[in-house]
């Protein structure tokens, strides 16, 4: 497991992170429903090559949760950049996944924040997106907050193995699941769900181009959540490389091929 030592407040929320290795500033991104530590096998393979820092997005993992708090996308850049101005990084390589890929899309464009190279995989960044569950949710929070723990269970565990393309061990489920559950944790998780909206990457889509650095976008081919076609049509507009797809992987790619994810921070990356 990974160390979140430190804590920052940032628009009155206490954001847990840590930071390990020597090198480079690379930051890592999650993305939902998950924490940092889905870097938990990768992170110790980076640290010879890179100062890694990464924390627990507002409302997620170890962070604060709390009743009427935003913890949609259109705060999470805003407390990426914070966090950059906290670590004194000021063109930090990028590695996010999920909404980690639209938070840092979004304190791109939005909030000027350059980075040194940004790699992205299974993004949430090209409209559609949101699944059945999501919808729903968004329709009947309190119901979903009010289900009993047993029902909350099911359903998480349910949608946390969806993500992935290879059986979720007990471990990985038992990590993903322990900050959502109990009656806060419960709360947390679908609001956080109620609170995804397509607008907030509507707001940054036509922008997108071409970064000015180097761009790498890698998808696992076999995503049931976000198509391998939108990982394809998003590495056109934003990078010069093609797509990097990994055969094997789901959406939740940290699972199902950690090491690909190595290989490729481990690669050097062009402009």
């Amino acid at each position: 497991m990974l160390d979140l030592p430190n804590g920052t407040t940032i628009l009155g929320n206490n954001v847990r992170w840590g930071c390990m290795g020597d090198g480079p500033a690379l930051v890592a991104i999650h993305g939902t429903p998950f924490s940092s530590q889905v870097w938990r096998r990768i992170i110790p393979q980076l640290v010879g090559r890179w100062t890694v820092y990464y924390f627990d997005l507002v409302g997620y993992g170890l962070s604060e949760m709390c009743d009427g708090q935003d913890v949609s996308l259109g705060v999470q850049n805003k407390v990426l950049a914070a966090l950059l101005t906290e670590w004194g990084l000021v063109r930090p390589h990028i590695l996010a996944h999920d909404f980690g890929g639209a938070t840092a899309l979004r304190g791109y464009f939005l909030n000027g924040l350059r980075y040194a190279s940004l790699t992205v995989f299974n993004a949430v960044a090209l409209a559609p997106w949101g699944s059945p569950l999501v919808q729903h949710v968004r329709r009947h929070e309190a119901a979903f907050a009010q289900m009993p723990g047993y029902m909350h269970e099911a359903v998480l565990g349910a949608y946390l193995r969806s993500g992935a393309r290879q059986p979720l061990s007990d471990e990985a489920i038992a990590v993903y699941s322990r900050p959502w559950t109990g009656t806060e944790g419960q709360k947390a998780f679908y609001r956080q769900i109620a609170q995804m909206d397509q607008r907030y990457t509507d707001e940054i889509e036509t922008s997108y181009t071409r970064l000015d650095c180097p761009v790498r976008v890698l998808w696992g081919e076999d995503d049931e959540w976000i198509s391998v076609a939108k990982g394809e049509e998003l590495a056109r507009r934003i990078s010069s490389q093609p797509l990097q797809r990994i055969p094997g992987a789901g959406h939740l790619v940290q699972e199902d091929r950690p090491e690909a994810i190595v290989a490729a921070m481990l690669t050097p990356l062009d402009s």
